[in-house]
């Protein structure tokens, strides 16, 4: 038996016209599958297959927790999940994607639904993850402070707040454009 044989659903052996399924997609999982996004997690997915006359609709229902590292102090932080997709999937000669569609071979009838599920919870996870303010990793966020600074005026001593704030510091004062000068004041009214 392999890793994914739980997640691989009958297609062609289906007796009634829709069939429900329920995955807890937990660490051994995200393990087995071995992909950088997401490592760790505990993610409910509902699945609902329904035979229409053409293709069988897979409706996915994901929610749950995913472990990330926070992009400000890289330790691991919970990011909830939570998405709702759908595939359509046709028989065919050969494994293949038409469109939206996913074709499968007839004579196998039958598809792995593993990597989609984990597909979609990679997509659920927004792109920025950082702790809340104030629950970063303490020793690394002082280590950051001596080397950021949140505004031209700090010098860097102070927790700063969001990311996008952060300015690296330059060491060698070039002459600047004077059009980046007109912009900053743009950046300092807000």
């Amino acid at each position: 038996m392999g890793k994914f044989d739980k997640y691989r659903i009958d297609l062609k052996g289906m007796q009634a016209d829709k069939m429900d399924f329920e995955f807890l997609l937990d660490n051994i999982f995200f393990a087995n599958i071995d992909s950088p996004e997401v490592q760790k997690g505990k993610v409910n997915v509902k699945l609902d297959v329904k035979k229409t006359s053409r293709a069988f609709e897979l409706n996915f229902q994901t929610e749950g927790i995913v472990w990330v590292p926070c992009d400000r102090c890289l330790d691991d932080m919970e990011q909830p999940v939570a998405s709702t997709d759908k595939i359509m999937v046709k028989f065919g000669r050969d494994y293949g994607e038409d469109g939206d569609i996913i074709v499968i071979p007839e004579e196998d009838g039958d598809i792995n639904v593993a990597w989609f599920m984990y597909e979609f919870i990679a997509l659920a996870v927004p792109m920025k993850h950082v702790h809340a303010p104030g629950k970063c990793n303490k020793t690394m966020t002082g280590k950051l402070n001596k080397h950021l600074r949140t505004s031209n005026d700090d010098e860097g001593d102070t927790e700063f707040e969001s990311a996008d704030d952060i300015v690296v510091e330059d060491d060698n004062e070039a002459p600047t454009d004077p059009r980046w000068n007109e912009l900053k004041k743009i950046l300092d009214n807000n």
